[in-house]
């Protein structure tokens, strides 16, 4: 295990997005996250397993992968792989003046895992990668217009009631907080506080948009970065409790245990 899981940077500093074939040497990859982008990856060939945090996936063409930049990722392919790959940076995201790619963003980003009926969508991919590698400056009127259909026609493999509106913007920054690099702090009013708001209010908010209080989407996220921390690095208890702000190890090792079923012990022992 290493002590600093690899972080991949794909895009160039100039680049809000950036659209290319699936590379087809791929075989297996060493766990790793992602530098400020998010990952979309669509493949109409291949087989083998995609693992994300702690689920693995069959590849089963065709299907699409999701990676948010928090989130750990490794391959594990069998035969040659054949698709592309969607990278949309955080700088894109931010400055974005189209609302509707916000959002689709946001709904895709809640789904790891999506099983197309066809590979239609590719159809719309080989238009928006003409545009993207045929000029020096794309025209961002079109690579708006055609990156909204992709993102739409991807998210047609949804049911509708599966998709998570994200339209409140204070839910959405509350959601951008939690996947910052920096660490989580486990107070709900810690992040109330940066959204000016009050803790009752953010909850009511989490509530209307997922069901979910406000603490049990913050845990989540803990738990998940925990998980992370146990399988994909070396970092002893004591520093993973003290990198997420716990007060000692035995109310971390409480807290992942009622969630979790295990100690952070049994569970590193578990997946080794």
């Amino acid at each position: 295990m290493k002590s600093e899981l690899e972080i991949k940077d794909k895009g160039k500093e100039n680049e809000g997005i950036k659209i290319a074939p699936f590379r087809q040497h791929i075989r297996k990859t060493s766990p790793h996250k992602h530098k400020n982008y998010f990952e979309i990856i669509y493949l109409s060939q291949g087989s083998g397993s995609h693992t994300i945090d702690t689920n693995e996936y069959e590849i089963k063409p065709p299907v699409i992968f999701t990676i948010r930049k928090e989130q750990v990722h490794f391959w594990d392919i069998k035969s040659e792989p054949m698709g592309f790959v969607l990278i949309i940076k955080k700088s894109f995201i931010e400055n974005c003046l189209e609302p509707e790619i916000k959002r689709l963003i946001s709904d895709l980003s809640s789904h790891n895992c999506l099983f197309p009926k066809d590979n239609s969508a590719m159809e719309i991919y080989h238009i928006l990668q003409a545009e993207y590698s045929g000029r020096k400056k794309s025209n961002p009127l079109i690579m708006d217009g055609l990156l909204k259909a992709l993102l739409a026609k991807t998210l047609e493999s949804v049911a509708p009631n599966a998709v998570k509106n994200g339209n409140n913007s204070t839910f959405q920054r509350f959601i951008d907080l939690l996947n910052k690099e920096n660490q989580l702090i486990n107070k709900v009013g810690y992040y109330a506080d940066l959204l000016n708001t009050t803790p009752q209010n953010l909850n009511a908010i989490c509530q209307k948009e997922t069901g979910q209080s406000a603490s049990e989407i913050l845990s989540q996220y803990i738990i998940n970065e925990i998980k992370r921390l146990l399988i994909y690095t070396d970092f002893n208890i004591n520093e993973i409790s003290s990198q997420l702000d716990f007060k000692d190890n035995s109310h971390f090792s409480k807290y992942f245990k009622r969630f979790v079923g295990l100690t952070p012990s049994q569970y590193r022992a578990q997946n080794e």
